[in-house]
């Protein structure tokens, strides 16, 4: 029976895809040399990310889960296989170890995908699902960009690491940049900062200020006449 479409598409997946153990074993490197976080050695996923995963031959056990507070995709029959909190290759080993129950030879993608949240001056703040290496640059860029009032050079990206909160200052004025090229990791939260407007949040105050005090002034002279 000749494949279908979906079927030759996956298939080419299989096999122009990197292996996704492969794609979890990425060496550790720092960014520049000012401290900026590199990539890290394996991908891990965490609850609130998510996976898409392809199965050759059954889509009815293909699609993209969120990964639950305990670990395991949020779908009825992969309930008890464990990928969060794990290498992404131990992970894979988990889901095939499963799949074999079903057929001899399991044929499958796994492609996670981080959950990071793009707040402030972009046009379409929220939580977004990206893939692992993505840039802050391009995570912002998901979000629709800065806006017009945005503070592009100081950007604020927000790391839970190790237990500690750190924060790095990003200039997205130059997107080669090491800051701004430095990949996102699980549940990191990137603000974009508000450009003060210094004409109508400085000088257009202090003219109101400027006109009471004149007023006032008028207002004293006449009536000490």
């Amino acid at each position: 029976m000749r494949a279908s479409g979906w079927h030759l598409g996956v298939l080419a997946a299989l096999f122009l895809l990197p292996p996704a153990a492969a794609v979890g074993q990425r060496a550790d490197r720092t960014v520049g040399g000012n401290g900026a976080p590199g990539q890290v050695d394996e991908i891990v996923l965490s609850p609130g990310d998510s996976v898409r995963l392809v199965v050759w031959r059954k889509p009815e056990l293909s699609g993209e889960f969120a990964v639950g507070p305990d670990g395991s995709l949020l779908h009825p029959l992969y309930r008890g296989v464990r990928v969060g909190g794990v290498p992404l290759a131990i992970a894979e080993a988990n889901l095939r170890g499963y799949l074999r129950r079903l057929e001899a030879d399991p044929q499958f993608v796994v492609e996670p995908r981080f959950q990071v949240a793009v707040e402030g001056e972009v046009h379409r703040p929220g939580l977004y699902a990206v893939w692992p290496g993505t840039s802050v640059a391009a995570a912002v860029a998901r979000a629709g960009g800065p806006t017009e009032f945005a503070k592009r050079n100081r950007v604020r990206l927000l790391r839970a690491e190790g237990g500690a909160p750190r924060e790095w200052a990003v200039d997205l004025t130059s997107p080669a940049a090491a800051t701004a090229a430095m990949p996102v990791r699980s549940g990191d939260r990137i603000f974009v900062e508000r450009r003060r407007a210094t004409f109508r949040e400085v000088v257009l105050p202090t003219l109101s200020v400027v006109g009471t005090i004149a007023s006032v002034g008028i207002l004293i002279e006449r009536l000490s006449r």
